[in-house]
């Protein structure tokens, strides 16, 4: 079928986005690849804007603009403004807390990834905790990149009709030669340009919506007018028919009775926000910033984004429910609400402005999947389990074919287009902040840590993220919270009671412990 003008005129301008960026992956290319440091950690050399920018945009992907306005399209506000809070909270907490010291103890002990960190902080000599660390980096942010190809195929598929699997494939190849060409930095810079894209996107499309459906009374009308539509303690539940998709009768969507939303249920959704302490891409970010005096200058630029970003996604949700309540009866199509409505309040060459929003979040956010996933293979496993003696060539190398097999496994988690990035994104946050978030803080702040304790909470918070999941939480009531909060509790007490029942930490351990926070950097 042949391209409609406004079509081309949308196209147009992704293809002029598209070309900004690689304009700034070529920029920053050479000095990225000068060596393996650069290539995976920037040098050290991030300003406040960057840091911060990059943090967030690599953080929230496509999540932002379709997996949390669909949540908020299909079940009202309680689980999208829950997770919202948790996350906004999460962010300033990461920030506040855990981004100086990391800075600091990671120059330490001379780490260049999270692995590298843990490795070096306790000791690790026979690369237990590394290889443990590097393998679930490796298969949680597998997941994340399928999360961000399911994006790039619900995108393309919502805006011009062509084939799902087809443009999830070709979103993921450009993803994958952007990242091989640039690394960190550019990745990083690139991010900063995404981030402003990002929250002006959401932004746009907010105040639209807002005016279309008659102000901001009219949509708490409409919103409360839907039983438990607009609660905070209770939540919407969509009257679906056999193949889940919901009920209309007389051009009106059909809703049951709302489920109750309980304390319990709002502590474990706010749990989202204990992600932050072990999310690798953040992380990384915090090691990176180029000087421990820029920390409190990037933590109020992250988190005012983070809030206005977020509150924006949530709104937009509820905004496109008023404006069109039957256009998206299932709980994967809602996740395109964000799309729907920019097509109808957008002229087309602005559609593709925004719609460059979404494609921004995925970019920003599979590329620092993949690199840090690529970096743990490589830098972690080939070079200091495998090959000790291995050249920077080398583990550049290993590297780059590392980022393969994740675009395909990538692409094998992304073949169902029904796929729910919400969901998907939901199962890797838990298991990153199970895993290393009670290891990441006790490293940081818990002078009795040890290497014992850190390897058991890493694969007890992990383990747990996967048995609840999958064999606790479909038992429903009290166990249907969310896995990542009683993986977290499960993975911070068997740190601290396996660290107490074995040796302390050597006399170097301990001592870099009480010298790191000395540091002038």
């Amino acid at each position: 079928m042949p391209m409609q003008m406004n079509d081309i005129f949308v196209l147009s301008a992704m293809m002029l986005y598209i070309l900004i960026i690689l304009a700034i992956c070529f920029f920053y290319a050479r000095r990225s690849n000068r060596s393996s440091d650069d290539y995976f950690l920037g040098g050290r050399k991030l300003g406040p804007w960057v840091a911060a920018m990059s943090a967030e945009a690599s953080d929230m992907s496509g999540w932002l603009l379709m997996g949390l306005p669909g949540v908020a399209y299909f079940f009202g506000a309680s689980d999208a403004v829950w997770t919202a809070v948790g996350l906004a909270l999460g962010t300033y907490l990461n920030w506040r807390l855990v981004a100086r010291p990391l800075r600091k103890y990671s120059e330490k002990v001379g780490a260049i990834t999270i692995p590298d960190f843990f490795s070096n902080r306790f000791d690790d000599r026979r690369k237990i905790l590394m290889t443990v660390a590097s393998l679930l980096i490796l298969v949680f942010f597998s997941i994340y990149v399928g999360s961000c190809f399911v994006t790039t195929g619900k995108l393309f598929n919502a805006l011009f009709g062509w084939p799902y699997f087809t443009m999830m494939v070709v979103g993921g190849i450009f993803v994958f030669f952007y990242t091989l060409l640039g690394g960190f930095l550019a990745e990083s810079v690139s991010d900063l340009l995404q981030g402003f894209v990002m929250i002006i996107s959401l932004l746009i499309v907010l105040i639209g919506g807002i005016t279309m459906a008659g102000g901001v009374e009219a949509v708490m009308a409409f919103v409360q007018a839907i039983p438990g539509f607009g609660s905070l303690v209770q939540m919407a539940n969509p009257e679906l028919d056999a193949n889940q998709t919901q009920v209309i009768i007389a051009g009106t969507p059909q809703f049951a009775e709302p489920t109750e939303y309980g304390l319990i249920t709002i502590i474990s959704t706010l749990a989202w926000g204990l992600g932050y302490f072990g999310m690798p891409q953040v992380l990384l970010r915090f090691m990176a910033i180029r000087s421990t005096r820029e920390i409190a200058h990037s933590r109020r630029i992250a988190t005012t984004w983070c809030v206005i970003s977020l509150a924006a996604a949530v709104a937009i949700g509820l905004v496109g429910r008023t404006l069109l309540p039957t256009a998206l009866l299932t709980a994967s199509s809602a996740e395109t609400i964000f799309i729907s409505l920019t097509t109808m309040l957008m002229p087309a060459f602005l559609v593709g402005i925004m719609m460059s929003g979404i494609l921004a979040a995925t970019m920003s956010s599979s590329d620092s999947y993949m690199l840090i996933a690529s970096s743990a293979i490589a830098k972690n496993l080939f070079s200091g389990l495998f090959k000790k003696d291995a050249t920077d060539r080398q583990i550049m190398v290993v590297a780059r074919a590392t980022l393969v097999a994740i675009l395909v496994f990538g692409i094998f988690i992304a073949a169902d287009e029904n796929s729910s990035i919400f969901q998907v994104v939901a199962y890797a946050w838990a298991g990153f902040g199970a895993a290393f978030g009670p290891v990441m803080l006790c490293a940081l702040f818990w002078r009795r840590a040890n290497l014992p304790g850190a390897l058991a909470g890493m694969l007890a918070g992990g383990a747990t993220v996967f048995i609840w999941r999958n064999l606790v939480k479909p038992l429903g009531g009290v166990f249907g919270i969310y896995e990542l909060l009683p993986g977290f509790v499960i993975g911070l007490a068997a740190l601290a009671l396996v660290s107490l029942l074995t040796k302390p930490p050597s006399r170097a351990v301990l001592a870099n412990f009480d010298s790191y926070k000395q540091l002038d950097v």
